[in-house]
């Protein structure tokens, strides 16, 4: 089967979403797959670029009509998100390399069905992830902060190991971290 789809994860603040933007700018041939959400559009996001949002019901409709492939409900933020199909299936067929930022569950289906290559981006240390989390997010409570260590802990412990590769991306070394994943993606014999 033809390397198509990519994977990065990670915590939230570990910098994945720059890694993606950086080789998608510098390479002509990847794209992003936009998922599906129940969350409310933000200013400045776009349908179809950021995401498709949905309405409940909606999203219910595309997961009973097969759009959705696999999904996840996100209790503490009270949404849903989604692989959309039919934006993966176009991406496909114009021949891309596909980067899927999404879960652990996701990630698994990904590399079930479409033999992705799944890379997570890891802090240098939770130390230094605290740090980089507590300057991103000033706004956050002490305890809405805690909360997310704490998820971000977990994935980091309980699920990086499940992935292809690991990468870290310590503070300031983000081109070298996008370095990195290029050559993971050569490698395995992407189309870059």
């Amino acid at each position: 089967m033809n390397k198509q789809v990519v994977v990065i994860a990670g915590p939230s603040g570990s910098g994945k979403d720059s890694v993606v933007r950086g080789i998608i700018a510098s390479h002509s041939n990847c794209t992003l797959l936009v998922t599906a959400t129940t969350r409310l559009m933000r200013p400045g996001e776009e349908e179809g670029v950021n995401y498709y949002y949905y309405s409940v019901e909606r999203f219910d409709q595309e997961m009973a009509a097969g759009n959705i492939l696999e999904h996840r409900y996100v209790p503490h933020l009270d949404t849903h998100y989604g692989i959309y199909k039919p934006d993966l299936d176009k991406r496909l067929k114009e021949g891309k390399t596909v980067f899927a930022v999404v879960d652990v569950i996701g990630a698994r289906f990904l590399k079930q069905n479409y033999n992705a290559t799944t890379i997570f981006i890891m802090p240098e240390s939770i130390e230094q992830f605290r740090g980089r989390l507590k300057a991103r997010n000033p706004e956050w409570s002490e305890k809405e902060f805690e909360t997310r260590m704490r998820i971000s802990e977990e994935e980091i412990k309980m699920h990086s190991p499940e992935y292809d590769y690991r990468v870290i991306n310590a503070d300031g070394s983000l081109p070298e971290t996008i370095q990195k994943v290029v050559e993971i993606l050569q490698k395995e014999g992407y189309s870059l």
